[in-house]
């Protein structure tokens, strides 16, 4: 037997190009570049090389398939065992408190090397810098909370019906038409869950004759949607109007973000491509999963923001789960749509409706931005998110950090590029009592590992201080120094930043009142 027969097969591995559009947001260095493929490559090898001795010394537990198919493809079972197994930790950690702005996060224990992880009875006080919790509503509210009490009196948990049978109450109701009123728009339908509300209406509005064209970072319950509708997809590069301008002249059905929780989001390539897609007689999809409820000055959303009409918006998507503390998603449209989803869409037809104590969290919440709870609050709410959010980008990037996102916006990303980086720079911030949240591939690129943060409404200025405090701590400690240091050649730099702003000027004008 010969060591070639042997080896493991080199697992496939997916293309790693940089897309144009992520270059443009991302200052990355050939250094940085080439470190972070060398970080992959080196792990790709260890890997390779523990498979091969497992192999010789026959420690595989399961080396057979036993006449099954396999699971997962080569690659996926390869990254899983040999790289995903060894960060697992910074993952999926449990936590034993509401989430608040300081959380009771559950410490992990593995006695096999991470490739499983045990739930211990000790927790640590963190400061919670990874919750979608953008107005404070999650961790219980004095205008909220009495009255979810008492829905769940009233209402019981669940329904146990879907909403085309016996699950729909008063509230749901209540919840789709405060919702419409909200966002401007004539009517609405409410989901249980807020990936479902994407990822079920799309089939159900377009069909296989259809042609979709998404955005290149769109959720993935926009992907898995329009790969379920059966339409011709096509992807647009991410806050380019003009390639998205190219794309519409055939008359299509697009989805845009818009705040993404990943990456950046510029508000006026937002603008730019809606009036693109008003000029070619589109039918516009904006999902705003991160936005309402925290974007704009009444919390509106990006429609708000911008100035633009919301009639000329066709369909508005959003949920619960992130600025009102609840769960579920919504869709405003026409009367037509909404009807058109009632009697299609699998979601409305076969899935349980709402529970109604998080129903009633909704109602409370947006009526507590709208001021209808008899209180400012909700504009305080509003004016310190921003004001936090703001702050905490901007002290981030004082100290080298490179941020993406845009102004106002509670979610930014701090580039941390390498893998081995990931779980250094989130295992440091967990042991100085920071919970941060950080995502690597597949979620993003190959060479775009990043800590994703998001400020809410209930951070006090201290607890931004200690925040930046330890996220600079931690940053030293992986070695993620500061933008300029690891720009040794400043022309470089210069060279990126200039080549960034003559392809902003290259972009077309649009009339913003088409």
């Amino acid at each position: 037997m010969t060591l070639r027969l042997l080896l493991p097969p080199l697992p496939a591995i997916p293309p790693v190009a940089v897309p144009r559009e992520v270059r443009r947001m991302v200052r990355l260095t050939y250094l940085t570049a080439l470190t972070t493929f060398f970080g992959y490559i080196l792990l790709i090898a260890i890997g390779l090389l523990r498979d091969l001795v497992c192999k010789l010394l026959d420690w595989s537990k399961s080396d057979e398939l036993m006449g099954y198919a396999p699971i997962c493809p080569p690659f996926e079972d390869f990254y899983t065992r040999r790289i995903y197994h060894r960060i697992q930790d910074c993952f999926g950690r449990p936590i034993a408190s509401a989430a608040d702005a300081w959380i009771d996060v559950v410490e992990l224990q593995s006695n096999d090397n991470d490739k499983t992880l045990r739930r211990t009875s000790n927790t640590s006080r963190c400061l919670n810098l990874g919750s979608y919790n953008y107005l404070g509503f999650a961790a219980g509210d004095q205008y909220c909370t009495p009255r979810v009490v008492e829905s769940l009196k009233k209402y019981a948990p669940g329904t146990c019906s879907a909403r085309a049978d016996a699950g729909t109450t008063k509230l749901h109701i209540e919840l789709e038409e405060l919702a419409a009123r909200f966002v401007g728009k004539p009517t609405a339908i409410t989901f249980g869950m807020g990936y479902v509300t994407n990822s079920s209406i799309i089939p159900a509005l377009v069909g296989e004759e259809g042609l979709i064209v998404s955005d290149s970072f769109n959720h993935n319950s926009i992907i898995n949607g329009a790969r379920a509708s059966g339409a011709t997809v096509q992807v647009f590069r991410h806050n380019s109007p003009s390639h998205l301008e190219e794309v519409l002249r055939e008359n299509i059905v697009k989805g845009q973000p818009g705040t993404h929780t990943h990456h950046g989001r510029r508000y006026l390539s937002l603008l730019r491509g809606y009036t693109a897609c008003k000029a070619s007689s589109a039918c516009v999809y904006l999902d705003e999963a991160h936005s309402i409820g925290v974007v704009g000055k009444s919390g509106r959303g990006v429609c708000e923001l911008l100035g633009v009409d919301p009639a000329d918006v066709d369909i508005m998507m959003g949920t619960f789960t992130k600025s009102f503390g609840s769960c579920g998603g919504y869709i405003a449209a026409s009367e037509e749509i909404i009807q058109h989803l009632k009697h299609g869409c699998p979601a409305h037809l076969y899935a349980t409706s709402m529970s109604p104590p998080a129903v009633q969290q909704a109602i409370s919440a947006i009526k507590v931005v709208l001021g209808e709870d008899g209180s400012n609050r909700g504009a305080k709410k509003l004016a310190r998110i921003r004001e936090s959010s703001n702050y905490f980008r901007s002290e981030l990037k004082k100290m080298g950090f490179v941020v993406l996102g845009d102004n106002d916006s509670p979610v930014m990303a701090i580039m941390l590029y390498d893998l081995a980086k990931l779980p250094a720079f989130s295992r440091a911030c967990l042991r100085q009592n920071v919970a941060v949240v950080v995502v690597g591939y597949p979620a993003t690129p190959v060479i775009l590992a990043r800590a994703r943060i998001c400020i809410s409404a209930s951070h006090t200025r201290e607890d931004l201080i200690k925040g930046l405090k330890f996220c600079r701590s931690s940053a030293k400690l992986v070695a993620l120094w500061e933008r300029n240091a690891s720009l040794p050649n400043q022309r470089r730099q210069r060279r990126w930043t200039e080549r960034s702003s003559r392809e902003e000027e290259e972009e077309p004008s649009y009339d913003l009142h088409v």
